[in-house]
C-alpha cells in the first residue's frame, strides 16, 4: 500500500482545509461580511443585486452600488448565511 493511504478504502487521508478569512465590506449605513468557508455558491446574491455582488471584481461586494436597505434585504436571502449584514445609523 502506498504511504499515507488507508488500508480499508485505498483512499488518501483527507487533508485539513485551510480556513479562508472572513471578508468585510463597510459602506454608508451598512457593513456586509462574507464567510467563504460556509458559502454554498447558490448565486442568490449575484442574481439578486448584480451591481453589488460581482465575482469578477477582486473586492466582489460593492456596498456603494445600492441603498443599504436593498443590500440588507438581499443578504437576508443568502441560504447558507455566508453573507451577513449589520445596519448602522450615520
Amino acid at each position: 500500500m502506498p504511504s499515507g493511504g488507508s488500508s480499508r478504502t485505498g483512499r488518501l487521508p483527507r487533508r485539513h482545509a485551510v480556513e479562508k478569512r472572513i471578508q468585510t465590506y463597510a459602506g454608508e449605513g451598512i457593513t456586509v461580511t462574507f464567510d467563504p468557508n460556509i458559502c454554498t455558491h447558490s448565486g442568490m446574491c449575484v442574481r439578486g443585486l448584480p451591481a453589488v455582488f460581482d465575482v469578477s471584481r477582486t473586492r466582489w461586494v460593492d456596498v456603494s452600488a445600492a441603498p443599504a436597505e436593498a443590500i440588507a434585504a438581499q443578504v437576508a436571502r443568502c441560504p447558507s448565511g455566508a453573507l451577513q449584514a449589520v445596519r448602522r445609523s450615520e
